[in-house]
């Protein structure tokens, strides 16, 4: 050992022999970028701001696709996710978030931009406006999982004297969070750029959205929030006063208006209306919907997997796909084009069972976001039929079907045996099958290679858009009393569906506002945070199981119980003649199915409206006071 050591001092000695210490140590790093070269050099100050534009958190989106099968939105058909359906209540850490880390790095940020004089002075304002825009993202965020929460505006530093205390700040009021986020996008928005072109980066619009949006969310919580007092804290962390509910519907519905003068526009490109839909949130081209999006490209390295694991199972690009499956209780609640409210119709008056010439049949007539939001049986994708149908069924009721994908068997006993039942399935507990008879389409890329794991998807996550500003205002008018308006902004939505019987004032009701959002903004993000603020959630997700009777009334209703996830499942009736395979000689006919796996219905108790503030946290921070009913 003293022989190695002695070979090393050597080689030390002799380097220090020959070099000069203090130019050695003067040598500027060649990795590295300091930040005196960073800011004065407007591309690198950029780079900067876009590594915090791509933290900006999201609950769900479709990069996390799992998310979506939480509630009654879908069922999760992987083998690694079944436990979404057997709990019978949510944690009460469940979408907590808690990123100071990430907050001191944008105010680290504002402040070096600030006093970036090198910059022109066009630039360093656009640049502290945009990182104000994501800090208000930030903390609207951090209010609508955990209350109020300690308001931090500068980058705080640990002085290592033993004594952190001056560290810790107590939780502001939920209230002074929301008016924080408000009086923030305001002060930003005039100097963000008024570009709609300008789709990944804040604008005024995407400020303007958010400031909607916040202020929408703040005015449901102080109105609806009496209806459950226990959720609160005498301190204000949590809740707000009733009063205050009309000033920030005001300040919700003169926002969404304002960005109504800015140049957006509903999607409007193709004329099969569901297909336009669905074409909404892949076509980068020109979109004047989009308002603000996290954007993704191929050429650049940056993809996501939402395509590869959602594809339908038939043509699947990778031995995968098919994991979220939309709910019967989701796909039920697409109005008819009359503006009713029914079940889709598989029985008669006396229970029979209804026949179909072809399975699209049973979808006619509804509202066109059923078809751009969800993959139905009959229908394509990427130009290849979804062949989703789960056997043959016999004039006595039998079922002839496979447990595997295109499985074939004996169907009228002439010992020769033929396909029964569709290569995606459904076959209940089997992975990437259509267990609930569909497969999404919303956000789905139709691009060839795009459900393959070396190519991926480059299609947009989008934050803001223009459909749902109009719906903000629609609900902002509702509380203010002003339906007429409401109505008026909720049509614009609907017509662009093809539900082109107008809405009236007197049509407009907190049903009607519940239902709306609900297909419009399906798999984008919104219902957990909606069912919260409208205090909801411990209603429909009241723990209680369900029937087919439960399931198929009060469609429509904002306080229906939807606590398990059901299916529906196609199958090919035989009558016995001919061949069974041969179009001519079956027709269609429809069951409601419950997955095996959902065997718990979904429990939402007053403790998951705020989610939990861990030990950790609080131990750390003494002044933070926990969240009620926990």
């Amino acid at each position: 050992m003293k022989k190695y050591i002695f070979i090393i001092l050597s080689g030390l000695l002799a380097f220090s022999s020959g070099c000069d210490d203090e130019e050695f140590l003067a040598r500027e790093p060649r990795n590295i970028l300091l930040d005196e070269q960073i800011w004065q050099d407007e591309t690198l100050v950029l780079s900067v701001l876009g590594d915090l534009y791509g933290r900006m958190p999201d609950y769900q989106s479709i990069t996390q696709w799992g998310s979506y099968a939480d509630f009654d939105e879908a069922f999760a058909s992987a083998f690694g996710d079944y436990w979404r359906h057997r709990n019978t209540e949510y944690g009460f850490g469940e979408w907590s978030y808690w990123d100071y880390g990430y907050i001191r790095e944008i105010n680290l940020f504002i402040q070096k931009a600030e006093a970036a004089t090198e910059l022109s002075e066009a630039d360093r304002a656009r640049f502290v406006a945009e990182a104000r825009f994501i800090r208000a993202g930030v903390y609207f965020e951090l209010v609508k999982r955990m209350g109020g929460v300690p308001l931090i505006l500068e980058p705080m530093t640990y002085d290592f004297s033993g004594d952190p205390s001056y560290l810790r700040h107590p939780r502001a009021k939920e209230s002074e969070i929301y008016d924080f986020v408000i009086s923030e996008l305001e002060a930003v928005k005039s100097t963000l750029p008024a570009d709609i072109n300008t789709k990944s980066r804040a604008t005024k619009g995407a400020a303007l959205a958010m400031q909607a949006r916040a202020a929408l969310y703040a005015g449901s919580i102080a109105k609806y929030g009496q209806r459950t007092p226990s959720v609160s804290l005498p301190g204000g962390e949590v809740g707000i006063p009733a009063d205050r509910a009309e000033g920030y519907y005001q300040t919700a519905l003169k926002a969404a208006q304002e960005v109504m003068t800015l140049g957006y526009s509903l999607y409007k490109k193709k004329p099969d209306l569901g297909e336009n839909f669905a074409s909404l949130f892949y076509d980068k081209d020109n979109n004047p919907e989009a308002i603000f999006v996290e954007d993704y490209k191929t050429k650049s390295g940056k993809v996501h997997n939402w395509t590869i694991v959602n594809q339908p199972r038939y043509q699947a690009e990778e031995q995968e796909g098919g994991r979220i499956n939309p709910s019967l209780n989701l796909v039920q609640s697409f109005e008819k084009l009359d503006n009713t409210y029914a079940p889709l119709p598989i029985q008669d008056a006396n229970g029979n069972l209804i026949h179909y010439s072809d399975p699209t049949d049973l979808f006619a007539g509804r509202d066109a976001r059923l078809w751009g939001t969800v993959i139905l049986p009959g229908t394509q994708f990427k130009g290849k039929e979804v062949d989703i149908w789960a056997g043959f069924m016999l004039p006595n009721g039998n079922v002839v079907s496979s447990g595997g994908f295109g499985g074939r068997g004996d169907v009228n006993g002439d010992g020769i045996e033929e396909q029964v039942v569709g290569f995606s399935g459904p076959i209940d507990n089997l992975e990437f099958s259509a267990q609930t008879g569909f497969y999404i389409r919303k956000y789905m890329d139709p691009q060839p290679g795009s459900g393959q794991r070396g190519v991926q998807s480059d299609v947009w996550w989008i934050r803001y858009r223009y459909g749902e500003v109009l719906l903000n205002a629609a609900e902002a008018a509702f509380e203010l009393g002003q339906k007429d308006l409401a109505a008026e902004y909720m049509n614009q939505v609907r017509e662009r569906a093809g539900l082109i019987i107008p809405l009236t004032a007197a049509d407009i009701t907190f049903d009607r506002i519940v239902h709306e959002r609900k297909v419009e903004l399906a798999f984008e993000g919104h219902q957990l945070w909606d069912m919260k603020r409208w205090r909801l959630a411990h209603i429909v997700w009241d723990g209680t199981r369900m029937t087919v009777n439960d399931l198929l009334t009060g469609i429509g209703e904002a306080e229906d119980p939807s606590t398990m996830v059901f299916g529906m499942w196609p199958y090919k009736f035989y009558d016995g003649n001919g061949d069974p395979n041969q179009a001519e000689w079956n027709d269609w006919v429809f069951k409601i199915v419950l997955p095996s796996q959902v065997t718990n219905p979904d429990r939402f108790r007053l403790g998951n409206y705020y989610s939990e503030i861990n030990d950790g946290i609080v131990n750390n921070n003494p002044l933070i006071v926990r969240n009620p009913n926990q």
